[in-house]
């Protein structure tokens, strides 16, 4: 069974993160830091935060599924558990259909991929989905310890709650900017959110089922909508909105902080969340 993961994480791409940065923010007080950018199946970052580090959680988010096998991916999760007991969750997803050539129908996948690490004897409890939408957000309840949903706002938490039920994990990941400026702050937060996400139909469809309209969601993406999907202000400002998530039914936020050096950042939001 993973160890508790607080209320608050960060997400980082796998290049962003370094032993030293993970030694810092268990120190902030944070439960889990959330491994981007698809990292290989091996893992081998995985070991190096973690040998690092004395009790924070390390999950990925995410693996994923067309790119590494779940034997592959199984056997490193034995390793990583052997070694760090209680602290590695197993992030998986399909990622972007536009990113594989492979044909099969994405939810078929995840199925198969979820059966072949019950053979490779990875505990349910011990894995998540990336899940957007209503039918894998179910399957994450079912198949999974829960779902981690990326690029969303809290109504879609306070959705994906209803779906998962009372019991199942619920971890969104939301973009925060230091910068009280909506000028500058939307400038660093389009410039994550439109590329990739604005061209991919998988995170187009999730926004349009939470109310955002075509114009919102058009390539380079409303001010509204990047208000919403990377938040900025002060540190209380962009306190209140992680909390939101929270509130609307979150177990843990994973908080990506976009500024250039985001180690401020994720201090100011220990200062006000986990002090």
């Amino acid at each position: 069974m993973v160890n508790a993961l607080g209320k608050i994480g960060i997400w980082r791409g796998a290049t962003q993160l370094s032993p030293e940065l993970a030694q810092e923010v268990e120190n902030l007080g944070y439960g889990a830091i959330w491994i981007g950018g698809s990292p290989n199946g091996e893992l081998a970052l995985v070991d190096q935060l973690l040998d690092a580090t004395e009790h924070i959680v390390v999950a990925t988010g995410i693996v994923n599924m067309w790119s590494d096998d779940a034997a592959t991916v199984g056997a490193s999760y034995h390793r990583i558990a052997a070694r760090h007991p209680g602290r590695f969750l197993l992030g998986v997803g399909i990622g972007h259909p536009e990113a594989t050539q492979v044909y099969q129908k994405p939810y078929d996948k995840i199925v198969e991929y979820l059966d072949q690490l019950d053979e490779a004897g990875v505990p349910v409890k011990e894995r998540v989905l990336a899940a957007l939408g209503p039918k894998v957000l179910k399957l994450s309840a079912e198949r999974a310890a829960g779902a981690h949903p990326y690029l969303t706002t809290p109504e879609h938490t306070r959705q994906a709650r209803e779906i998962l039920g009372p019991d199942a994990l619920l971890v969104p990941e939301q973009k925060v900017v230091f910068e009280t400026d909506p000028v500058a702050a939307r400038a660093i937060g389009r410039a994550k959110v439109d590329n990739p996400y604005l061209h991919l139909r998988n995170y187009v469809s999730n926004l349009k089922r939470l109310g955002w309209d075509d114009a919102d969601v058009a390539s380079p993406g409303s001010d509204r909508l990047v208000d919403a999907l990377a938040l900025h202000g002060s540190a209380a400002e962009i306190a209140a909105g992680i909390t939101a998530h929270l509130d609307a039914g979150a177990d843990q936020v994973c908080v990506q902080v976009l500024d250039e050096d985001p180690l401020p950042g994720y201090r100011a939001v220990a200062q006000l969340l986990l002090s």
